[in-house]
């Protein structure tokens, strides 16, 4: 779709009163960029690639497609890659820690990073809120380290050829086998990326902000603190999610090139919305995702659900390269994807200038926050290299 001068104004003129603006995302409502002709590589499916332009991209996020985009990596080979053989617990064993480390988390406190988050214009990730935002976000990650005196734990920003770069915190253990709990950091606006606003409250600003507040739990574990869990630990806040899983892609194809050992990967990508479920007298629970995900630790996600959790889990499908998951997965290794809901259920607001938080619940956030929390400290002390006795298997 083509948008004249005349409809661009206008739809500026929407976006200024719908919502507060800061004097600095003042510029943003100002600049009215060329359409460009730069064509990029996606994939639609697996092997089903295409070239399109940047407004095409929004076009197809706009009818529902999901995509990676592989310009910069279309000569690797996903298929050349053997997936991870990784066995998975088959039953928690670490109740009486992560019960003692529950009491940390805090639904103000998420609301409080939720709020400071979406009230940045737009977090789309070639803008300067959306570099801003990544900068918020790593400050916080750098404060909650520093307060814990987890010297050993670093926080960095991965950078990117566009503006806004990812975030990477890792908490070193005995090991290299790493863990993984990612979200984007990112936001857009499908109907005018650079111009509208894109609050992102949900999509994913829920799932930021739900694992900083488990990073900041999991940091009140002196063993962890400590590096005497058995593996390391990272969380990842990716950028441009939204724009093809360009982040993610970066960060997994970089550690494949180096050899990182990842045992498994969660994504977090909204994690706060419950009112189509409630509205069709559903239990509130927890979607877990069923396709293009790692069986094993996928199985393992619904008994740390069932275990930690104080609502059920409810299986889902969000079709192929829905979110980062896809990229560790695309790099052999494991990985899973937890959601508010069943999928059909999620958020409908998301992409506009109505994600915001007064559609959310933050209770809901929290059994997120759970879920992630007795996950990461189960598999930052599980020894991946002993094989699981007969009676626990999956």
């Amino acid at each position: 779709m083509r948008f004249s001068r005349a409809m661009l104004l206008t739809a500026c003129a929407s976006a200024a009163t719908a919502r507060f603006i800061e004097k600095h995302e003042a510029n943003a409502l100002e600049v009215f960029p060329a359409v460009s002709d730069e064509k990029f590589l996606i994939e639609l499916s697996p092997g089903e690639t295409r070239w399109v332009t940047e407004e095409e991209k929004w076009e197809l996020r706009r009818n529902g497609q999901n995509f990676m985009d592989i310009t910069e990596y279309q000569d690797f080979r996903a298929d050349a890659v053997a997936p991870a053989a990784v066995d998975f617990p088959g039953k928690c064993t670490q109740q009486k820690n992560v019960n003692a480390l529950f009491r940390h988390l805090d639904k103000d406190n998420i609301q409080a990073n939720l709020e400071a988050l979406s009230g940045f214009h737009t977090r789309y990730y070639k803008s300067d809120t959306g570099l801003q935002a990544s900068d918020f976000v790593l400050k916080k990650a750098k404060s909650l380290l520093s307060a814990a005196e987890a010297d050993s734990a670093d926080a960095v920003g991965f950078d990117h050829s566009w503006k806004q770069h990812s975030v990477i915190v890792t908490i070193p253990g005995e090991t290299n086998s790493t863990v993984v709990v990612g979200a984007h950091l990112d936001s857009t606006n499908l109907w005018l990326p650079t111009i509208l606003a894109a609050p992102g409250a949900d999509d994913d600003g829920s799932g930021t902000v739900t694992i900083l507040e488990v990073l900041k739990a999991l940091l009140q574990d002196e063993n962890i603190t400590g590096g005497k869990a058995r593996n390391t630990i990272e969380f990842h806040w990716y950028s441009a999610e939204e724009a093809g899983l360009l982040g993610s892609e970066a960060i997994f194809s970089d550690y494949h090139k180096n050899g990182r050992d990842v045992k498994a990967m969660l994504q977090q990508d909204m994690t706060g919305y419950v009112k189509k479920t409630l509205d069709a007298n559903k239990p509130e629970s927890i979607g877990v995702i069923m396709d293009f995900v790692d069986s094993g630790l996928t199985e393992f996600i619904k008994r740390v659900i069932e275990e930690y959790c104080n609502i059920p889990w409810v299986e889902t499908k969000c079709g192929y390269a829905c979110s980062d998951h896809a990229s560790a997965s695309k790099y052999g290794y494991p990985s899973a994807f937890a959601i508010e809901s069943a999928f059909e259920d999620s958020n409908p607001h998301i992409h506009t200038t109505d994600d915001t938080i007064k559609h959310l619940s933050f209770q809901h956030m929290v059994e997120h926050a759970r879920m992630t929390l007795g996950l990461v400290y189960e598999l930052a002390h599980h020894d991946f290299d002993s094989k699981k006795d007969d009676g626990d298997e999956l």
